[in-house]
């Protein structure tokens, strides 16, 4: 390692906005950062009225926040870090939301900058919660069952109406003028490096792994994307789009490009220094909170993503339910396993704003008052299905679920039974992937939840049983995205030569833990069962579950958390 501070740069886009990070490489202090909200629609989310499973987003806003974060987080570095100048900064990382595809012509120009579709929602990024595609999204599951089932294998059973050749198929049914005028689909991940690269033409985009394998059915041992004829089985232009799509895809800790002139000149940065591969965020956001075997990251916010990895130097079963098993996609070297819920924060906030009509007070109050009750003494169950079912069921036709209200019920307490639902979601999840050899010891979690409510945390860690760590960083996603720079750079430039490596000296972890209670953890094993058999028979067809004991089982776990 070079003694002399060297800098790189962490590109977050999520959701809302875009976050940049000036990391120094040698200890991971973080030096300087800037946020820049997305200007269109509704908070950066582009809806139609006419269908609440539409989400899309302006790819002129992901363009726009490189220069509305890049050059004010080296200014907040310079101001904090005298050493810092913009010559120090030895690469460029970046994480984004995913799946989210962009159609773009066949100079890379997404469609929706051309003015016939400047207003065409159809022309624009295909947000990561956009589910219009559910129909594609079983057809696709139907057909890879029949014709090609290894692929379904990778990614849990069932093709999601979030991922990739769902929107895409969706869009040539739907909008067809879109379809045709578009070249290829970008995902954004690969999208923001080949904009900073200044790439002009498919043929030079490096894809990473992490968006591909995991939403795109990309995997080397049958060549990459799915071959022609399969996806000729979806539509015959979809298999005519397989020949345009990356050869080859991958991990983070690759050259992308090199930062083009032009970009250099916008952004006050060396022009040729490294853009490593993208990946997806909470991917990116699981290296920053240091992943490792043994050690799952959860990203809380308003979904939640799990991630782990798993030695690659043994074959790893395919496991149902999760949302993909891919080499190289979270740490080279690993398989990387990705699970997770499609609403956590999402349901608190639905039940304060939309059903308790209160703001963020009602928050703060309800969590006080639900930390003041047992673990089971509300007497309540519920099913944490929302938004749908991400992992293990796959669903996202499945809906919420309320048992064991009474006259008396309050809101505190279903605050509280919708926090536990979430929970016992976590476990089953974590319950499926132990089931097939992948050990986890410890969780370590980021983001906001994670770092402002201890009540959410102490109900993981007593429901998982298993302590809960979080990470130091508050921007863990841009701070795995800088930590991939600064392995694209290599030792040379000041870098690192491996991931591993980088994490050991860069990422770092609060000292207090929440440590599960044994007597907490008794009785959410009872509430835990009575979940597993709600999520079983509303969620498995087939089960034939009998729900009569059910509701004097949660009576009596009531009377029981209550004496």
């Amino acid at each position: 390692m070079a003694r002399e501070p060297v800098f790189a740069i962490g590109l977050d886009y999520g959701s809302n906005s875009v976050r940049c990070l000036v990391v120094d490489v040698r200890d991971g202090r973080e030096a300087g950062s800037a946020v820049w909200e997305y200007p269109s629609g509704d908070s950066g989310v582009l809806t139609d009225p006419g269908n609440p499973h539409v989400a899309r987003q302006s790819p002129a806003d992901f363009v726009a926040g490189l220069e509305g974060t890049i050059p004010e987080a080296l200014r907040a570095a310079r101001a904090a870090c005298p050493e810092m100048r913009p010559e120090r900064v030895i690469g460029i990382g970046v994480d984004t939301t995913g799946s989210t595809p962009i159609p773009v012509d066949r100079h890379l120009q997404p469609l929706a900058l051309q003015k016939r579709f400047r207003r065409d929602l159809g022309a624009q990024a295909w947000m990561w919660k956009d589910h219009s595609g559910m129909d594609e999204a079983e057809a696709i599951t139907a057909l890879a069952r029949e014709h090609r089932p290894h692929y379904l294998a990778k990614c849990g059973g069932t093709y999601s109406s979030e991922w990739y050749f769902s929107k895409i198929w969706h869009c040539l049914r739907q909008n067809r003028e879109v379809f045709d005028a578009a070249y290829t689909w970008l995902e954004f991940a690969d999208f923001i490096p080949a904009v900073l690269s200044g790439l002009t033409s498919p043929d030079g985009v490096r894809a990473g792994i992490c968006p591909a394998g995991h939403k795109a059915m990309y995997c080397d041992e049958w060549g990459g994307y799915p071959d022609a004829e399969f996806l000729s089985l979806l539509s015959p232009e979809i298999g005519a789009l397989r020949e345009r799509l990356p050869a080859r895809a991958f991990p983070a800790d690759q050259v992308a490009g090199r930062l083009c002139a032009a970009w250099a000149g916008r952004l006050g940065l060396p022009a040729g220094i490294p853009v490593a591969v993208g990946a997806f965020d909470a991917h990116l956001g699981a290296v920053g909170a240091g992943v490792g075997p043994g050690r799952m990251v959860k990203i809380i916010g308003t979904s939640t993503c799990d991630v782990l990895v798993a030695s690659a130097r043994e074959r790893l079963p395919d496991i149902p339910g999760v949302c993909g098993i891919v080499k190289g996609s979270v740490l080279p070297g690993y398989y990387g396993i990705e699970a997770g819920q499609s609403a956590v924060g999402d349901i608190f906030n639905w039940f304060v704003t939309e059903v308790c009509r209160g703001d963020a007070s009602l928050h703060g109050r309800l969590t006080r008052e639900a930390a003041a009750l047992a673990p089971g003494a509300s007497g309540l169950l519920a099913l944490d299905w929302e938004n749908g079912n991400r992992t293990i069921l796959v669903d996202a036709k499945l809906t919420g679920l309320l048992v064991g209200l009474t006259l008396h019920s309050s809101q505190a307490e279903i605050y509280r039974a919708l926090i536990e639902a979430t929970a016992f979601g976590a476990r089953r999840i974590l319950d499926r992937i132990q089931e097939y050899g992948v050990r986890v010891s410890e969780v370590v979690c980021c983001g906001g939840i994670a770092e402002k409510n201890p009540l959410f945390m102490q109900i993981y860690a007593d429901v998982l049983r298993r302590p809960m760590v979080v990470s130091a960083s508050a921007q863990t996603c841009a701070l795995g995205s800088a930590i991939m720079a600064a392995v694209a750079a290599g030792p040379a430039a000041g870098g690192y030569a491996g991931a591993e490596e980088a994490q050991a000296a860069i990422c770092s972890h609060k000292q207090d833990a929440y440590r599960p209670d044994p007597r907490a953890g008794t009785l959410y094993d009872e509430l835990y069962a009575l979940y597993c058999e709600l999520h079983d028979s509303f969620g498995v067809a087939g089960t034939g579950c009998d729900h009569y004991p059910l509701m004097k089982r949660l009576l009596d776990i009531r009377r029981k958390a209550r004496a």
